[in-house]
């Protein structure tokens, strides 16, 4: 955000008020308009007006354009968190006595990413539709075999043997159709994989319906990455390609957890920023999913935009430091100015605590992913952020080490428990 001086505060209340004016009586498309012809006029008057492919740090999609999600709420979360748990014990049963590995921070920061999409977006083959094709992200594999095994299509046999397909008794680390070809479709590791080969799937799509070989309008291609995996040269190398052929049967999810394999992704940068200016500058639509519903009250609260300020200007080693520590920390340092502490002043310390991030939100994750499904002449990366290991607590939870967790605690696994409240004893 802008921050010289104001030398003319009635004038700028007065444009501000216009604006307000025009969205609120012609809609926001009218006021883009204006302010991209104020812009070009600015430009050809010879006002120096850099170029920012960058929007504010916020959610694309505001509180009040945020469409109804259906579906029985309760439901859907408790079967989320079936999910989770089941996920994080076949990981730790597998290396009980073994050192198989696997995953169980990534499919934790990315639940709720998939769940939106299985219950809401995703088609199945069907008579009069060719089905949507999804490539999952490698190291959250573990949370659809979970999934799977509550649909009944693998036995407790096959999930106790996760990294020891022998003799069909087991299931493979990652998505890959020639070791399981009854349910992978796409292999999607090594990193970098999938984003590639979901925009020349987009776009062999889009060739098919074009010259009547195929019918594929309606069927899209979804598929999810890391913020870590990103920086893979196959990951971005074909963006441009996208944009220019206008694959608006292409959707990107990028699980900006703020971490890779070993460390931060942008310790002293912010990866949605940077990923937003490269995927608008090749041509993409961007839909940012930063924060939950629990920030709303705080945002139409600041009419100062100091809460915004301040979202921007924290990096992504703050956020994540802030979701590895207590509600206390969050409001010494993220709230750290007079006006910021006043903002929450009637909040407690819990309740700070469970400000929650935007992929973690299944209201904010289905206003981005319906955006996204029917938005046109453009493909669509939705930018969610989350927490890496979201609900390992001690075990791992934005820890720098979390990548690497393979084994909890029984006193870590009894708190995941409680959390998200599963009937075992």
């Amino acid at each position: 955000m802008d921050r010289q001086p104001d030398v003319d505060p009635q004038e700028t209340r007065e444009w501000l008020d216009a604006i307000d004016g025009v969205i609120d009586h012609e809609g926001p498309d009218r006021a883009h308009f204006l302010i991209e012809q104020l812009i070009d006029k600015s430009r050809r008057r010879g006002a120096y007006v850099p170029f920012s492919a960058n929007t504010a740090y916020i959610n694309t999609i505001p509180a009040d354009r945020q469409p109804k999600m259906p579906g029985d709420q309760g439901i859907e979360e408790k079967i989320r968190n079936y999910a989770r748990w089941n996920a994080m014990a076949m990981v730790v049963r597998a290396n009980k006595h073994t050192n198989v590995g696997g995953h169980i921070a990534s499919y934790a920061s990315a639940a709720t990413l998939y769940d939106v999409g299985f219950n809401h977006f995703w088609h199945a083959p069907s008579a009069d539709h060719g089905g949507d094709l999804v490539m999952i992200q490698g190291h959250s594999s573990p949370g659809v075999y979970a999934r799977a095994f509550m649909l009944g299509r693998f036995t407790e046999e096959q999930m106790d043997n996760f990294r020891q397909e022998v003799d069909g008794k087991g299931i493979s680390s990652y998505p890959h159709p020639w070791l399981m070809p009854e349910f992978w479709q796409f292999p999607t590791v090594s990193m970098g994989l999938g984003p590639l080969m979901a925009i020349y799937q987009a776009r062999f799509m889009k060739y098919l319906q074009d010259r009547g070989l195929a019918r594929t309008e309606g069927r899209k291609v979804w598929c999810f990455c890391g913020d870590g995996e990103m920086d893979e040269p196959e990951s971005m190398g074909a963006i441009g390609m996208a944009g220019r052929e206008m694959l608006d049967n292409l959707i990107f999810v990028v699980n900006c957890n703020l971490q890779r394999l070993d460390g931060p992704v942008r310790g002293n940068g912010k990866i949605i920023q940077e990923l937003e200016s490269d995927f608008r500058g090749a041509g993409w639509n961007v839909i940012k999913v930063i924060w939950g519903t629990q920030w709303d009250t705080l945002l139409a609260r600041d009419k100062k935009g100091i809460l915004m300020r301040r979202m921007m200007e924290c990096v992504d080693g703050e956020y994540q430091t802030f979701k590895s520590k207590n509600g206390a920390y969050v409001r010494e340092y993220f709230f750290n100015t007079p006006e910021l502490k006043e903002l929450v002043a009637d909040w407690t310390d819990d309740e700070i605590w469970h400000l929650n991030r935007g992929g973690l939100d299944p209201f904010k994750v289905y206003a981005g992913y319906h955006a996204a499904a029917n938005h046109k002449g453009q493909p669509t990366v939705i930018l969610a952020k989350t927490i890496k290991g979201y609900g390992m607590g001690e075990a791992g939870e934005a820890q720098n080490i979390t990548h690497q967790q393979k084994k909890m605690s029984v006193d870590s696994i009894r708190a995941m428990r409680d959390r998200f409240q599963i009937p075992v004893p």
